[in-house]
């Protein structure tokens, strides 16, 4: 498991979360709630979305820094320091500048000419603030990276190794993640964007995801073990939160929900999911592409279909259709064939 094989499951794992992603800010559209979120809101609500979303509001979110600080795991076996922040800024940095300068404003305008209200440029993080995030916890850990690296026989890196070689490594992250709940006291635990909450559970989540692929297989045997004990308590702790706590249960709560559900992930991803294939192929390539471009054509896709007198759960679908076609197509014929388009969105120049 140490050796520079890649690694499929969690490739996956990062579409799957995408995916999601899109789904997720889709049904955002139709809460009755959803404008004073800055998105257009749907004037009949389907409020039943709300019990599956926050089934996946604990987790998504951490579970993406989880899979960002593996990568970066990965990458750093073939990169020096300088290496790694040159290349983090051309995949990270670079795209963030120019979403927070063209890509937020774009969505921001069409909502505010739906709600008739002043137009105006206004640049932004918006939903790429993950990407802020990320880049950020790059330069702070990075160092400390490196030398784990460089130093596989130090007391660090063996501690880290003794740690999560079986199921006290995955309580162990898990009383971090709720520590960080009882510190830093969020006012609600699934508020991630551009919050102190967000920015230390991010921390938290990108180290530790580092740190299971610095641990090797004791790492993903111990999460392929416990897998159907570890899905089986993510369940019950959800069906508490949501008939006990009607889904506002306490931050420590949530936060053993949501590392159980992540590490259940992992572990069904582990035994289902390495393995290659042009679909993963196509679809790991167009992930990132797709995330930074979704809310134009989700906004757009609002903007057209929910003032139509036509049911709910059609606009819903539409809306769900227009999103990931739109972002697909605009991925397939356009991102991935312009050299100056990859670079702005992050891939690989061929």
């Amino acid at each position: 498991m140490k050796t520079s094989e890649r690694r499929y499951d969690i490739d996956w794992l990062r579409v799957i979360t995408i995916g999601l992603l899109l789904i997720y800010h889709i049904s955002i559209v139709f809460q009755p709630w959803g404008v004073f979120f800055g998105f257009i809101q749907s004037n009949q609500p389907l409020e039943s979305l709300w019990i599956p979303m926050s089934l996946l509001n604990v987790w998504r979110i951490p579970l993406l820094f989880f899979v960002s600080g593996m990568g970066v795991g990965f990458a750093i076996r073939k990169r020096s320091w300088k290496q790694l922040l040159t290349e983090r800024s051309r995949r990270i940095l670079l795209p963030f500048l120019f979403g927070l300068l063209f890509i937020v404003p774009l969505h921001l305008f069409i909502w505010q000419q739906y709600y008739h209200q002043e137009i105006r440029y206004a640049p932004g993080p918006g939903h790429l603030w993950f990407l802020a995030n990320i880049f950020i916890y790059v330069l702070l850990l990075s160092p400390l990276f490196i030398y784990l690296n460089n130093n596989k026989h130090g007391r660090l890196h063996r501690w880290i190794d003794l740690l999560l070689q079986g199921p006290a490594g995955l309580f162990f992250i898990i009383a971090a993640f709720v520590a960080e709940t009882l510190i830093v006291k969020p006012e609600s635990y699934e508020m991630y964007a551009m919050t102190w909450h967000g920015f230390f559970l991010g921390l938290l989540a990108f180290f530790f995801g580092f740190s299971c692929i610095l641990a090797g297989s004791g790492f993903w045997k111990t999460v392929l073990k416990w897998r159907l004990y570890l899905l089986s308590a993510a369940m019950l702790l959800f069906v508490v939160r949501l008939v006990i706590f009607k889904l506002k249960a306490p931050g420590y709560l949530m936060a053993v929900e949501s590392g159980t559900w992540i590490f259940a992930a992992f572990g069904f991803a582990y035994k289902y999911l390495n393995r290659p294939g042009k679909t993963l192929k196509y679809l790991s390539q167009g992930a990132y592409p797709v995330y930074i471009l979704h809310m134009i054509f989700l906004y757009v896709a609002s903007y057209l279909l929910i003032p139509l007198d036509i049911p709910v759960i059609v606009k819903f679908i539409l809306v769900v259709v227009i999103t990931a076609g739109g972002c697909l197509l605009t991925y397939d014929l356009l991102i991935r064939r312009v050299r100056f388009m990859r670079l702005l969105f992050g891939l690989k120049i061929k």
